[in-house]
């Protein structure tokens, strides 16, 4: 009987560490969990967060910048910048859109959110999207050529935080509330 009850035990004991997660870091790619599953946002934390790129140097790919000049990321060095790739067409895109309007009134210039359409139409599909959207702190800036999102073979929408050396330090693949309580775990990491 003794035996049969230790053997039950173990069997428990195994069962139950099964279900245990790994603690946080075990990997380089991280599922954020829903932040808003209960809250009925409109915006949940879908992304999944990816480190393997850390300390890499920003691309100096080219893009238009609101004004309508060509210009790089390296015009942000010395400050962090926050570089979402989106486009008009795609639905988690314009779901966390919002949210990064939000976070660019927030930070200010403290961290620049530079909202990238990958639009081949450029600022003839984002200035009437942007317009109707009634963005407050967002600016148009483009890449009619998709140079970003396929020379970093990036699905839309990915955000990328950059620090303040145009290093990268984490992006995020997906739809994210970007004024959720885990965004700004993240950007806590921006320097």
């Amino acid at each position: 009987m003794r035996s049969a009850i230790s053997l039950l035990l173990l069997a428990t004991l195994a069962i139950a560490g099964c279900d245990k997660r790994s603690g946080p870091g075990s990997q380089a790619n991280e599922t954020l969990p829903s932040a808003n599953a209960t809250s009925g946002a409109a915006t949940a934390d879908k992304g999944t967060v990816d480190r393997s790129h850390k300390g890499e140097a920003a691309p100096d790919t080219a893009f238009t910048d609101p004004a309508g000049k060509k210009t790089t990321l390296a015009v942000f060095k010395g400050k962090p910048v926050l570089l979402n790739l989106w486009a008009t067409w795609c639905i988690p895109c314009r779901a966390e859109m919002p949210t990064l309007d939000a976070l660019a009134g927030q930070k200010g210039a403290a961290l620049p959110v530079i909202t990238l359409s990958q639009d081949f139409k450029g600022r003839a599909e984002v200035d009437p999207y942007f317009a109707k959207a009634g963005f407050k702190n967002l600016k148009p800036w483009t890449d009619t050529d998709a140079a970003f999102s396929l020379n970093m073979g990036a699905n839309l929408p990915t955000t990328i935080l950059y620090d303040s050396a145009g290093k990268e330090v984490w992006r995020v693949s997906g739809e994210m509330d970007w004024a959720g309580a885990k965004a700004a775990a993240l950007l806590a990491e921006a320097s």
